[in-house]
């Protein structure tokens, strides 16, 4: 029996052939997806040329599409030669042109400073907008799942689960649910719903695994297909009344899922009359039992002012406690707080950054999914372009992993000499937000004079900000080794050893390097000491009279007259001839 992946393969490939078709007829729209296809390699052959060809015509007809991904092409430097200036000229018409991805790359490069002065107030005018349409494209069932995977984890740790589902272990699950285990059947419920860890969002296999949940008398099912029926899908029709009945029978049974569903059924009057009060009270319910939708749905009752006394500090306090199970939602009314200063000091800044967590939730996020998917599959200029131009929207770990696929040199798209210095410029942007290995390779580059000049100096830098910003254990055994050498630094071996020494603190793993350096530090010292000591005066000090007793001179002759004598006797006995046996002589 053929997977059902393989039908939507099948549909989508021959999806993309009626557009190829429409494209040549003079569709603008059909050559829009065919050009993006032709650059990313989504389910077309990529051919960056004759993307470029098609982007260009687009630019001239005036598509924001077209303009955006120019000045991608032109930023990255793929297929083109790299110009910042053109990069932002097309992005500027892409934004002007309405286009959101162009508003996220023009945020991420006011806020950084790319190619334009840094200003927060310009980042925030983009973030922001960019922010609301994908605020307002949250449903309820709260939406897909961003899968982050950084590629140098993988490669360096190949033991260690990078976060999908293992085929056999998803077939394991099914087998339980169809057993009747009631765990698995919401657990598969949940995971189709959302999608992640490698499994896409599926709502006819989420509906039925719910349902057979429900069937049981499991809380949480009924309250997730009330979430379904309040939401509606293609897999399940919208309908009020029928999400009203699930959502009350789990909140009798005391589940915080079904009290928030019940609690918005009241709030908004769907499937029953609207009652603000018993909206808030079962909400607070939910919240104390730490559900992260009652904690939000509390926080925007006090923020607007519905159903109780508006109160910016409860507010405040109930979208930080959602934000704290990571609720797009929560992020967004928190960054609308503080753009302008509504309960809080204004801090641009913070809104920035809190609005650029809720951009990097949007649709186009799955495309990390897909970069990796392609990464897998042994196509790496096709993950390498589409990590590219996530790096360009801000994704630090799109921004590291380009960098570790031009670090390997597995692409083909970049000539040799030109990837370490795009990987230098993307572990620079990914280090400039906070990963602490990027810090750690820009050290390296600059200790080895990868992509650049050898510089120990800068190299120190880096290891320097790593071990204190984000005390890394790497980056002190780093510095401790340039202590000793004296690399960029004036040699110490006493802060050579304390910076060893906090590295093996700082993690297990560095015990046994520690040692070894340790050891080796040690020869070294014992070294120096004695050449730099003279053993005259050595000799001098020491007050053999003290240390031996006043006839210490008479008991050294004695010892060296029983050595001499031993040596002497050794050597005549083995000078003594030894005695030969009588030859025998022949017969006459």
């Amino acid at each position: 029996m053929l997977h059902p992946c393989f039908f939507s393969l099948h549909f989508k490939f021959r999806g993309y052939q009626i557009l190829v078709k429409a494209a040549e007829m003079g569709s603008t729209k059909a050559m829009e997806k065919v050009s993006y296809a032709m650059l990313l390699g989504d389910y077309m052959q990529l051919d960056i040329a004759a993307a470029k060809n098609d982007f260009e015509m687009l630019a001239a007809l005036g598509s924001p599409k077209g303009q955006t991904a120019l000045g991608f092409l032109f930023a990255s430097g793929v297929g083109v030669h790299s110009s910042q200036a053109k990069a932002l000229v097309f992005y500027t018409f892409g934004a002007l042109g309405g286009n959101l991805l162009s508003h996220m790359i023009l945020g991420y490069r006011y806020w950084a400073g790319i190619g334009v002065p840094q200003s927060c107030e310009s980042a925030l005018t983009h973030y922001k907008l960019v922010a609301n349409y994908v605020a307002s494209d949250v449903s309820l069932t709260g939406g897909n799942v961003v899968q982050r995977i950084r590629l140098l984890d993988e490669a360096e740790n190949s033991g260690v689960s990078s976060g999908m589902l293992e085929d056999d272990l998803i077939q394991y699950y099914q087998f339980l649910a169809e057993k009747g285990d009631v765990q698995a059947q919401v657990g598969l419920g949940q995971l189709h719903l959302h999608g992640g860890r490698g499994v896409e969002q599926n709502n006819q296999r989420a509906f039925e695994y719910f349902n057979q949940a429900a069937a049981t008398g499991n809380a949480h099912a009924m309250a997730f297909l009330g979430k379904m029926y309040s939401e509606g899908s293609s897999a399940v029709p919208q309908n009020n009344d029928t999400a009203f009945h699930y959502f009350k029978k789990s909140a009798d049974m005391g589940n915080p899922v079904g009290q928030s569903g019940l609690g918005m059924a009241y709030l908004y009057g769907k499937g029953v009359q609207m009652n603000h009060e018993l909206a808030l009270k079962y909400f607070q319910k939910a919240a104390e039992q730490g559900w992260v939708d009652g904690q939000l749905q509390l926080g925007s009752m006090y923020y607007n002012g519905v159903g109780v006394k508006r109160d910016y500090k409860q507010a405040l306090k109930y979208f930080n406690l959602a934000s704290q199970a990571g609720h797009i939602l929560a992020f967004y009314n928190l960054a609308q707080m503080h753009a302008i200063g509504s309960g809080v000091i204004r801090s641009c800044h913070t809104a920035v950054e809190l609005f650029k967590n809720v951009c990097e939730r949007g649709r186009w996020s799955e495309r990390l999914m897909s970069a990796y998917s392609s990464y897998k599959e042994g196509d790496t200029d096709s993950a390498l372009v589409q990590y590219l131009l996530l790096a360009e929207q801000g994704y630090e770990v799109a921004q590291s992993n380009a960098a570790f696929i031009l670090d390997q040199k597995e692409a083909k798209i970049f000539g040799e000499n030109e990837t370490y210095p795009r990987a230098l410029l993307h572990w620079n942007r990914a280090a400039a937000q906070g990963y602490t290995v990027a810090r750690i390779k820009l050290g390296d580059y600059h200790f080895y004079g990868y992509g650049t000049d050898i510089d120990y100096e800068t190299a120190v830098i880096h290891y320097r900000l790593a071990s204190e910003q984000q005390h890394s254990a790497q980056a002190m055994f780093n510095l401790g080794y340039m202590h000793e050498k004296g690399l960029g630094i004036k040699q110490d071996i006493y802060l050579a050893k304390r910076f060893y020494d906090m590295a093996a603190e700082t993690s297990p793993d560095a015990q046994v390097p520690v040692f070894l350096a340790l050891c080796k530090l040690g020869m070294i010292y014992s070294m120096d000491y004695l050449s730099e000591t003279k053993l005259r005066e050595m000799w001098m000090q020491i007050d053999l009279d003290a240390l031996l007793g006043p006839e210490w001179d008479l008991y050294l002759m004695t010892i060296l007259a029983l050595l001499l004598g031993t040596v002497i006797a050794y050597r005549q006995r083995q000078q003594q001839p030894r005695l030969r046996p009588p030859e025998h002589q022949p017969q006459q």
